[in-house]
């Protein structure tokens, strides 16, 4: 499952691609996760699902709304205005490095080990040697780059935040469809003031397929992925899908936008993997028992 979230995600930097040549970021966000509403409580109705009553619940799914989607994408809009794209998702691939942290302070079930971090540093030198470092120079903000970290704490703490769901035995399809109906509340006004009114004929068929893949592909199937994975699996392994996101937009780009894998490319990807295995351990403890 987390092959294919970040598959999923890994995607999405494509519908996102195709998608800015007509629309601002901030209505393609609202588009993004108002579309996956739509779609997500259609299922949960095919399905027969209901929306729960509860105010709590719903307070839940806002608080989800805004550490998972409103703040982080917010900070990574304005933040790659600001500087190269290569340095946002290095960036952005530190989400794993803050949820051990934040894990660990506040899931009694997730503290951090010396071979866990040890893992994600690993995880983390390798998407950079995949992706290369980029040049920094004055011109970029450091603002800039610190709203894409705080974009990366915020993930840090919805993977956290979102356990709670899990106690309150809510089915993933109405998680995932409450938290992106919160956040498209929120991001609704705030596009309507940053953006201004949509023009609905303006978007080519193109574009308007991009929007579509984006919400549906990309949000509404990956959300119910996310919170299957966060359930069964915890919040650290979760949000490890941020290493692995790079792996998928690389192989994607390779295999449908004709782009080369070169060397550098598979030499990170091995990185990632150990640095995977170390983070998950069983290989790790295997091999020790073995040897013992």
């Amino acid at each position: 499952m987390l092959i294919v979230l970040s598959v999923l995600w890994g995607g999405s930097f494509f519908f996102v691609g195709v998608a800015v040549a007509d629309l601002p970021p901030l209505t393609i966000v609202t588009l993004r996760v108002g579309i996956a509403a739509i779609a997500l409580w259609s299922f949960a109705l095919v399905m027969g699902l209901r929306p729960p009553k509860s105010l709590g619940v719903w307070a839940a799914f806002l608080g989800m709304g805004l550490l998972n989607n409103v703040i982080p994408f917010v900070f990574i809009v304005w933040g790659q205005t600001q500087i190269a794209s290569g340095l946002a998702s290095i960036l952005n691939a530190a989400t794993p490095i803050f949820t051990v942290v934040v894990a660990s302070m506040f899931l009694p079930d997730e503290r951090a080990t010396p071979l866990k971090i040890v893992g994600v540093v690993v995880g983390f030198i390798g998407v950079v040697v995949m992706i290369g470092l980029p040049a920094i120079d004055g011109d970029n903000s450091l603002l800039a780059q610190l709203a894409i970290i705080a974009a990366t704490v915020s993930y840090a703490f919805a993977g956290v935040y979102g356990r709670r769901f899990k106690a309150m035995t809510i089915n993933p399809m109405i998680t995932a469809a409450g938290q992106v109906t919160a956040s498209a509340l929120v991001l609704a006004p705030i596009a309507l003031i940053v953006d201004g009114p949509l023009d609905i004929a303006a978007p080519s068929m193109r574009t308007w397929g991009a929007i579509v893949g984006l919400a549906v592909l990309s949000t509404a199937v990956a959300y119910v992925l996310y919170f299957k994975i966060l359930e069964s699996a915890g919040a650290t392994n979760l949000l490890l899908v941020t290493l692995l996101v790079p792996v998928s937009a690389i192989l994607l780009g390779s295999l449908f936008l004709n782009e080369s894998l070169e060397a550098v490319h598979f030499v990170g990807m091995a990185l990632i993997a150990l640095g995977l295995s170390a983070i998950d351990g069983r290989l790790w403890r295997r091999s020790k028992m073995a040897k013992a």
